[in-house]
């Protein structure tokens, strides 16, 4: 195997060189890197910064989102119940109300029987007295006076009226 010697001209050459070059290297070009390096440091910290600003202000939308939705939820529930209380209290007025108008017409139905029953009574009784004479004066043969004419009228409503309350 044969060893490899380095050549100490070269080595010296190269040690140089890279002095040289590494010295242009750190007057040149490493503070630009290096100003670079910071300020892309600086842009990420600083957009690390706003993302945090972002998300504590996304927290606090959030929170009060919830906030207004919990009020609007409750409101919604508060505009429910006074609807159905104002249905319940119309269906009331509107029962009472037809109650009302109901027995009204009752009452007027039982008036308008009262009075055309009080009506056919009255008819009925005229024409029971016209017949009960005409009857009487046929049976008896002859007129009745007055008096008993007017007694037999009575007597026979006084009938009639008994049949009916039956």
């Amino acid at each position: 195997m044969d060893i490899i010697i380095p050549n100490t001209t070269e080595m010296w050459v190269n040690i140089v060189a890279f002095v040289v070059v590494f010295f242009v290297l750190a007057k040149f070009a490493f503070p630009p890197i290096t100003k670079m390096l910071d300020e892309r440091a600086t842009k990420i910290r600083e957009s690390l910064e706003k993302a945090e600003d972002t998300r504590v202000e996304a927290e606090r939308l959030l929170d009060e989102y919830k906030t207004q939705m919990a009020d609007a939820r409750a409101e919604a529930a508060q505009v429910i119940e006074q609807g159905r209380k104002v249905a319940e209290s119309m269906k009331a007025e509107i029962l009472a109300k037809a109650r009302e108008e109901a027995e009204a017409e009752k009452a007027k139905a039982v008036a308008a029987i009262t009075a055309e029953k009080e009506s056919a009574m009255a008819e009925l009784k005229g024409e029971v007295a016209d017949l009960s004479v005409a009857v009487a004066g046929k049976i008896i043969g002859s007129s009745l006076s007055k008096a008993d004419h007017e007694a037999l009228i009575d007597k026979y409503l006084a009938e009639v009226g008994s049949l009916n309350e039956n």
